[in-house]
C-alpha cells in the first residue's frame, strides 16, 4: 500500500497522472464496497432468514412498534395478537426483531 503512494508521490507536480487519479477513484470505490455495501448486504440477508424462520407463537416487535405475538402465518402476511382478542394483519416484511427474550412488562 506504501508503495502505491510513494509512485503517487513521484509523480510530476506540474501535470496530474491520469492513472493517479483512475487509482484514487478505485480506491474509493472499493471503500465504499466494505464499509458501505458490504455491511448492508450482509444485514439484509440476516433479517431475510429471520422473517423466514418466524413460527406462530413468536413474540415479535414491527417497525412501528407494536409488540405482539404470532398467532398464524400465510404467504407475505402474519396474524399477530397484540391483546387477547385484538389481531391485527401485517405484511411480514414489517417484523423487525425477536422478542421472546424479552421481559414481559405489564
Amino acid at each position: 500500500m506504501s508503495s502505491i503512494l510513494f509512485i503517487i508521490a513521484q509523480t510530476p507536480a506540474g501535470g496530474s497522472s491520469p492513472y493517479s487519479m483512475l487509482l484514487m477513484m478505485g480506491l474509493m470505490i472499493v471503500v465504499f464496497y466494505f464499509f458501505m455495501i458490504r455491511p448492508q448486504m450482509k444485514r439484509q440477508k440476516e433479517m431475510t432468514k429471520f422473517r423466514s424462520a418466524l413460527q406462530r407463537g413468536d413474540k415479535i416487535v414491527t417497525t412501528g412498534g407494536i409488540y405482539g405475538k404470532i398467532d398464524e402465518i400465510k404467504d407475505n402476511i402474519i396474524i399477530l395478537e397484540v391483546a387477547q382478542n385484538v389481531k391485527l394483519k401485517v405484511d411480514k416484511s414489517v417484523v423487525l426483531k425477536d422478542m421472546s427474550d424479552a421481559p414481559i412488562q405489564k
